[in-house]
């Protein structure tokens, strides 16, 4: 079972080095970088990548520095936190503004006239209806007449 080895720093930092000071005795970087792969013991296009990588990161070859790809991966996952978080807020928010609405007593509103006070969702036993204590219950509205609308005193059913 072929497994891949990991190498420390030092190794790479040295393996980098090695390539870069024996560079001009070979026609070509990829023939230096053959050549002492097998010494370390990885294979050439490892040793390729990390010259690769040390040339980047010391400003020889355009690219995104270890650093800064740190950076970008902690901001990443920062971002990435910061959006559950929101998620689980504005679920919460919407969670706690129906049941805010849901138990509003509606009867509160002097604006509203009817028979039940509260809306059908909420009505409790056969009709619901609100104590005497309450005031009279307004059993026809008149409109745009000069009588008074007729109303009824509640009684509470015996029972």
């Amino acid at each position: 079972m072929n497994k891949s080895q990991k190498f420390s720093p030092e190794v790479r930092e040295r393996a980098v080095r090695m390539v870069q000071e024996h560079r001009a005795d070979y026609p070509s970087l990829w023939a230096a970088i053959e050549s002492i792969a097998p010494k370390i013991g990885c294979v050439p296009q490892t040793l390729n990548d990390w010259v690769k990588k040390a040339e980047v990161d010391s400003g020889q070859r355009p690219g995104t520095t270890t650093s800064d790809a740190q950076r970008i991966k902690e901001l990443e996952r920062e971002v990435k936190e910061l959006r559950r978080a929101n998620d689980i807020l504005k679920t919460a928010s919407a969670f706690f503004a129906q049941a805010e609405l849901d138990w509003q007593a509606p009867c509160a509103d002097s604006s509203r006239e009817g028979l039940h006070r509260l809306p059908p969702r909420c009505l409790r036993g056969r009709a619901h209806l609100p104590c005497p204590a309450d005031g009279p219950i307004v059993l026809l509205a008149s409109r745009g007449t000069a009588t008074p609308a007729r109303t009824a005193q509640p009684t509470r059913p015996s029972g």
